[in-house]
C-alpha cells in the first residue's frame, strides 16, 4: 500500500465528449477566427437555440446513454402517467403466474365436474370397482341371512 493515504483508483474521473458535441465546438471556433467581431452575436443566437436544443436531449438521455445509442429490445422506460390519463375501468393485465394459477384452478374444477360425472377413465375405473364390492357384500348379505336361517332352524329343531 502506497504511504501518503491517498490512493490511486484507474479510471476515476474520467470523462468522455460525444462527436457531436466535439463538432460543434469546432465548428464555432473556426467561424470565429473568420469572423471575430461579427459572428459573436450571431454565434451566440444559433448557440442559445442549439443550446437548448441539446438541453432537451441531454434531459432525455443521461450519463452513458447520451454516448451510446441502446436498442435493447428488453429494456422497458419508466413512463410516468398523468392522472387524468389513467383508466381505472380499465381491465388489469395479469402477471403470467396469475394466468397459471387461474388456469389450474379451473381445470381442477373441471376435472371435479367430469369425476362427479363419471366421463373420466379414472372416474370408471372407481364406478366399475364399487359396483364389484355392491355385489360381493350383497353376496356376504344373503349368506349370512342363509347361515342366520339355518340356525335358527336348527335351533327349533333342538327345542322340540
Amino acid at each position: 500500500m502506497p504511504r501518503g493515504g491517498k490512493k490511486g483508483h484507474k479510471g476515476r474521473g474520467k470523462q468522455f465528449s460525444n462527436p457531436e458535441e466535439i463538432d460543434r465546438q469546432m465548428k464555432a471556433q473556426r467561424e470565429l477566427e473568420e469572423n471575430p467581431g461579427a459572428e459573436k452575436e450571431g454565434a451566440s443566437d444559433s448557440e442559445e437555440e442549439s443550446s437548448s436544443d441539446e438541453e432537451s436531449e441531454f434531459r432525455k438521455r443521461s450519463g452513458v446513454e447520451g454516448l451510446i445509442e441502446i436498442e435493447n429490445p428488453n429494456r422497458v422506460s419508466q413512463k410516468n402517467k398523468k392522472v387524468s390519463e389513467l383508466d381505472v375501468n380499465a381491465p388489469k393485465e395479469l402477471s403470467r403466474r396469475e394466468r397459471e394459477e387461474i388456469e389450474k384452478q379451473k381445470s381442477k374444477e373441471r376435472f371435479r365436474k367430469l369425476q362427479l360425472e363419471g366421463k373420466t377413465d379414472q372416474a370408471r375405473a372407481d364406478l366399475a370397482r364399487l359396483a364389484i364390492i355392491k355385489k360381493q357384500r350383497e353376496d356376504a348379505a344373503k349368506k349370512r341371512e342363509e347361515l342366520r336361517k339355518e340356525k335358527e332352524a336348527e335351533e327349533a329343531k333342538a327345542k322340540r
